[in-house]
């Protein structure tokens, strides 16, 4: 699962929405506390649908803090 975190609330509903809509599963969740951002909001989604996610964050102009993936039990963040 990858998960992407936000800045503002308004802004995760927003691609949360946008993420429902394009048939992407998605879960709301808390703001793991090793990542620093502004909303306690954040969304995970499957790996597979990165790419997809990517466009329509990137066509919405939806702002995010970034997207990461726990590996050995620590968050990365994706460029």
């Amino acid at each position: 699962m990858m998960l992407m975190a936000f800045d503002s609330t308004q802004q995760a509903l927003r691609a949360e929405m946008l993420l429902e809509y394009a048939n992407i599963e998605n879960d709301m969740c808390p703001t793991p506390k090793e990542i620093t951002a502004g909303c306690a909001l954040s969304l995970e989604f499957p790996a597979e649908a990165l790419a997809e996610v990517q466009e329509i964050i990137r066509t919405e102009s939806v702002e995010i803090r970034g997207i990461y993936f726990k590996k050995n039990g620590i968050y990365v963040t994706i460029s």
